[in-house]
């Protein structure tokens, strides 16, 4: 796994707010390879693997989010951090628990609207 290297997982919510996490991700870590598509789906996955501008992100940015989502980032310690960051910046978060293995971690936040 590259520096960059981050899988995002997100269940609860629609596809909308699932993209709206995406969304605020962006700017840290750059367009996605892999984006939340599917309508009918339970759980989404985003993965992302190159270098955004750092640019702080806002609710406003990202979109207001219709319901509470669950979001697993998985990468990196510095990866894991920065999204950990910039999604607590764009929305109202709550960390739910750090795993930690010898190179990569991995963090469950709550987004609420």
């Amino acid at each position: 796994m590259s520096d960059t290297q981050l899988t995002v997982t997100l269940s609860g919510g629609d596809v909308d707010d699932a993209r709206a996490v995406v969304r605020a991700l962006e700017g840290a870590f750059g367009a996605p390879e892999q984006s939340p598509s599917d309508t009918d789906a339970t759980v989404r996955v985003a993965t992302f693997s190159g270098e955004g501008h750092e640019e702080e992100a806002t609710a406003a940015d990202a979109g207001p989010l219709s319901a509470p989502v669950s979001v697993t980032v998985q990468g990196t310690p510095d990866a894991v951090r920065r999204a950990s960051d910039t999604l607590t910046r764009a929305f109202t978060a709550r960390d739910e628990g750090t795993v930690s293995g010898d190179q990569e971690q991995e963090r469950q936040l709550l987004l609420e609207p």
